[in-house]
């Protein structure tokens, strides 16, 4: 029996015991979990630049150094979305609806614990705490799997949730860390059916599409964050700049951040140089069509490949349009349904984009870096699902619940 059965197993087990804890007790043991992160920071920081050094050893990109790096404003944000959590309604056990039959059968449609969750996740630690919390909150039991190269900040943070539970009334064997970093692991994880009810990929599309074919266990797919910005005609131009400048800089290289501008023609005569401006003074590189390369000289020459590429970098695509319908043909062809904006004064524009946009998120007039767990007020996040069954968008509380149905009788016969 390898790792990953043995804890599948044990987390099976401690599955049973969590669909009947109450609120209260999970919120106890959440806000034990909040108390350890914020009293050993010091310990998770020091596990962190072990496997931030590693890193650097082996010239990982920036972008990937930044998503596996720690620090205590972020430690602090993972201890403000755990106490957060503990304020949200817990959905498991909530009567959904209920109805009373012809015959005199009263049926309640529930939400319950999903079970045991498995999660497979990249480079960044946050995850760990982010997964587990809101497994917790919502009864289930969770086998998690990082990657090799944050397995320090991982073991630390997960020290601390086992201690933080051995102080509650929950099981600390509910949270499970597949530690072996050995790759053909992975297999037994996606033939745990039976053991594990669904599996959850949180990464580039590479790691996505590998669980999503190999899998027998259900997956929740979460997708890569190819997500645009369109300027629209008429655009406020200072808005529009800031948008597109924070939605690329504020944090590239994650799923939410801004990889395609696209700039509707007569936008793009008034105001491209400022725009281009504002993200070379953030140091952003960009690549852009003929048409942007010659309204604005050195610009570089975008490849096929880029209008379909998620960087996660300070690396841009410039995309000019002559409509609206064409920014949405260019979306559709392009687009990982995850996050798209348009930036217009139209009321008219901004509805036919919301409706013929296909993502779990639109915006108007705002960033896209709003996609988030936090930001939508569900604590925290375990993943964007880009797919359309069960759930999509940021996935909180509600996601990882399903739906068990009560039926009451006096007797009744058919």
């Amino acid at each position: 029996m390898n790792e990953v059965v043995s804890k599948a197993e044990i987390a099976r087990r401690h599955s049973l015991t969590l669909a009947g804890v109450t609120t209260t007790e999970k919120n106890e043991a959440l806000l034990l979990i909040a108390a350890k992160l914020e009293e050993y920071s010091g310990v998770i920081l020091d596990a962190n630049r072990k496997d931030v050094t590693a890193a650097q050893n082996k010239s990982v990109s920036k972008a990937l150094i930044d998503r596996l790096t720690l620090t205590e404003d972020r430690i602090t944000g993972m201890v403000d979305s755990i106490r957060l959590l503990t304020d949200l309604e817990d959905p498991s056990g909530k009567t959904l609806s209920e109805s009373r039959r012809p015959n005199g059968l009263l049926i309640k449609k529930t939400a319950v614990p999903i079970g045991v969750i498995g999660m497979i996740y990249e480079a960044r630690p946050n995850v760990t705490i982010d997964a587990a919390t809101l497994a917790l909150k919502t009864g289930n039991a969770i086998l998690l799997r990082g990657s090799s190269s944050t397995i320090h900040s991982n073991k630390a943070i997960l020290s601390l949730i086992h201690d933080a539970l051995s102080e509650s009334s929950l099981p600390p064997e509910a949270v499970q860390l597949i530690e072996d970093p050995d790759r053909e692991l992975l297999k037994s994880l996606y033939n745990a059916k039976g053991l594990v009810d669904v599996l959850i990929p949180r990464g580039g599309k590479e790691l996505i599409d590998t669980v999503v074919e190999n899998s027998r266990v259900p997956v929740l797919e979460t997708g890569a964050g190819n997500c645009h910005v369109y300027i629209d005609a008429e655009a406020n131009p200072e808005m529009a700049i800031s948008i597109v400048v924070n939605s690329k800089t504020q944090r590239p290289s994650v799923c939410n951040a801004c990889e395609t501008v696209i700039i509707h023609e007569d936008w793009a005569q008034k105001h491209l140089g400022n725009l281009i401006e504002a993200l070379q003074e953030k140091h952003v590189v960009i690549r852009g069509d003929e048409q942007a390369a010659a309204i604005q000289p050195g610009i570089q020459a975008a490849s096929q490949t880029d209008w379909e590429e998620e960087f996660l970098d300070l690396i841009v695509a410039v995309k000019i349009v002559p409509s609206l319908d064409d920014a949405i043909k260019h979306i559709e062809l392009f687009g990982t349904k995850h996050s798209e904006a348009i930036v217009s004064e139209s009321s008219g524009n901004v509805e036919k984009f919301f409706t013929l946009v296909d993502a779990s998120v639109v915006y108007h007039n705002a960033s896209t870096r709003f996609t988030d767990g936090f930001e939508f007020g569900f604590g925290a996040e375990i993943g964007i699902s880009t797919q359309k069954l069960h759930a999509r968008g940021p996935m909180g509380l509600e996601a990882l619940t399903t739906v068990k149905y009560q039926v009451y009788g006096t007797g009744q016969i058919k």
